[in-house]
């Protein structure tokens, strides 16, 4: 989300353009011509034209046989690199990958990146649904995802109505919460049962819990833990789930001590 009130007086507008430009093929998994892409970014044909052959040269575009461009092997390296860099420490990730086995639940690490909501780490749970969207950097619905609400719940409440505000409370699906009101007592009945929940907010069928796992005065150091697993099994089973997070959550945090 870019904050025109925040645009840097020395910004470089060849390199905002040809960003603009990586985004919209991004999201156009069929390809886009050279017209279209100037199209969508309101750019001349020209521009658009010298921009993504820069792209391409640098592999961050392919351009395909019939005139399209789709997006480069080169955004794969860039993501590779990312998912390295959120993973942190070894012997968290291998925390991470031990309680996923040992639980059979999907277990996510999360904190807070340039001041939102971001997942940083995966291990898949066998007995778990899995959830495409929840994979590192993912940074949307962050008050429809335990993960999102144990992060949030560390705020201030006007940190946290800010944050609503800035990044809007879609309504994932009907259980979702989507007025500041609501999502306020829901974190205050999360602090009282010792773990963020929900039950079907992020997707039907699903149910997602999250414990804090290092507290810190610095935003982008805190550290939670969530789990997803089908939202029957956490209506019979909340209280192992809580001691089974906890206790995860304990090795995540010597794993972070041990490599401060």
């Amino acid at each position: 989300m870019r904050d025109p009130l925040a645009e840097p007086s020395d910004l470089i507008r060849s390199v905002s353009r040809a960003l603009r430009v990586l985004e919209s093929v991004g999201r156009a998994p069929k390809g886009l011509t050279v017209k279209q892409i100037a199209r969508r970014c309101e750019l001349t044909v020209a521009t658009t034209y010298h921009l993504v052959r820069t792209l391409a040269y640098e592999g961050y575009v392919i351009r395909r046989e019939d005139g399209t461009y789709i997006v480069g092997l080169e955004i794969a390296d860039r993501y590779r690199e990312l998912v390295t860099a959120f993973r942190g420490p070894a012997a968290v990730g291998e925390s991470l990958r031990r309680v996923a086995v040992d639980t059979g639940w999907s277990h996510y690490l999360g904190r807070f990146v340039g001041g939102q909501v971001a997942v940083t780490a995966v291990a898949e749970g066998i007995r778990s649904p899995y959830l495409e969207d929840m994979v590192p950097g993912f940074d949307e619905g962050a008050h429809a995802t335990a993960l999102g609400k144990a992060l949030l719940a560390t705020l201030t409440s006007e940190q946290r109505l800010r944050y609503l505000r800035d990044y809007g409370m879609r309504p994932f699906t009907s259980a979702t919460l989507t007025s500041p009101e609501a999502f306020e007592a829901d974190l205050a009945a999360g602090d009282r049962r010792g773990m963020q929940l929900e039950l079907g907010q992020f997707r039907q069928g699903v149910a997602c819990a999250a414990v804090l796992v290092t507290p810190d005065k610095d935003l982008e150091r805190r550290v939670v833990l969530a789990c997803a697993l089908p939202a029957s099994e956490m209506m019979t089973s909340a209280r192992v789930v809580r001691a089974k997070l906890l206790t995860a959550a304990r090795a995540v945090a010597d794993g972070i001590a041990a490599d401060a």
